[in-house]
């Protein structure tokens, strides 16, 4: 099916444009793409596919159809206040994107599980020595938040034998993972969780959750060496400075860290030197050109033809 009369708009923050256009055009060389600020007559553009589109801009499109978002989140498209409405803005839900945020999570619960930054530390002292290790079937691990990518994580830990609880806005039916839903059961999935992984999208009501609070609630009689934290959703879900304060206090005895509440992280922030944080350049599933102009281009062709696009946004909820 090729898509005439019609046109797409890149909006691509600071990505390369080259790799993102040279892969939709090798998927369908007839295609009309544009990039932002460059964007021709604004009443050709029919699909946006956005990353931190800048403010109004999307507004400007009379006979926009749909808005894509470019990333695992759509708060980077949120943050223009002045949003077309009743344009439909749509999520990436893409198998490789899921691996990806599947293998990080496994990645570094494994590395807390197995206290791989003890070694680390052993080995560059040059010291032989061995440590307890827990069976996984003696280690907690809470997910917070059960959209597509929490799922796909706490079934792959699950599978590895660690004792899964998935904690979300909604009950969730998903077998051997216990599920707590809302505040008011955010307590009690806490207290059984020694590794909290947090996937939760940026909303109003999960902004600022991992504070003080939060890490004073999680066991403090794990078989492991105390709480541990990893995040990989969002990073104005955190307070930096609640997580400094925990890990001196003992409310957390460690923490991996993706997202930020500035990013690049500066230079001057204290985690980068803390020995016992893990930083990692906001990469826990990184997109794929790829495979998500693939998505993108399967979603427009049905809509085309008059179907539903899948994975639209509550704009209400805010995911």
């Amino acid at each position: 099916m090729v898509l005439a009369t019609m046109a797409f708009c890149y909006f691509l923050g600071d990505w390369d444009v080259d790799v993102w256009v040279r892969e939709m055009q090798h998927l369908d060389s007839s295609l009309d793409l544009r990039i932002w600020p460059e964007v021709g007559r604004v009443e050709d553009i029919d699909y946006a596919l956005a990353w931190k589109p800048p403010p109004g801009e999307l507004k400007k499109f009379p006979n926009l159809k749909a808005i894509f978002s470019l990333g695992a989140g759509v708060d980077h498209v949120y943050n223009d206040t002045d949003l077309p409405e009743n344009v439909p803005i749509v999520r990436v839900v893409d198998p490789n994107l899921t691996m990806r945020m599947s293998e990080y999570v496994v990645l570094h619960v494994l590395w807390h599980h197995r206290r791989q930054r003890i070694y680390d530390h052993f080995q560059s002292e040059g010291k032989w020595r061995d440590l307890s290790q827990p069976a996984a079937s003696e280690t907690r691990v809470g997910v917070m938040g059960l959209g597509e990518l929490g799922i796909d994580a706490a079934l792959k830990l699950k599978t590895m034998g660690f004792r899964v609880a998935g904690w979300s806005q909604s009950r969730k039916n998903i077998d051997g993972i216990d599920s707590f839903r809302g505040r008011g059961e955010l307590k009690a999935f806490l207290n059984r969780t020694d590794i909290l992984v947090c996937l939760l999208p940026l909303t109003d009501g999960t902004r600022g959750l991992l504070n003080g609070a939060v890490f004073r609630d999680l066991a403090k009689d794990g078989a492991g060496d105390g709480p541990v934290l990893i995040n990989a959703g969002r990073g104005k879900l955190q307070n930096e400075q609640d997580i400094l304060t925990a890990l001196e206090n003992g409310d957390l005895y460690a923490a991996t860290l993706d997202v930020f509440e500035e990013e690049p992280l500066p230079s001057s922030s204290p985690l980068w030197s803390h020995p016992r944080v893990t930083i990692t350049p906001h990469n826990a599933a990184v997109s794929d050109p790829r495979a998500i102009n693939a998505y993108i281009l399967r979603q427009i062709k049905r809509h085309r033809a008059g179907e539903k696009l899948d994975n639209v946004i509550d704009r209400a909820k805010g995911y």
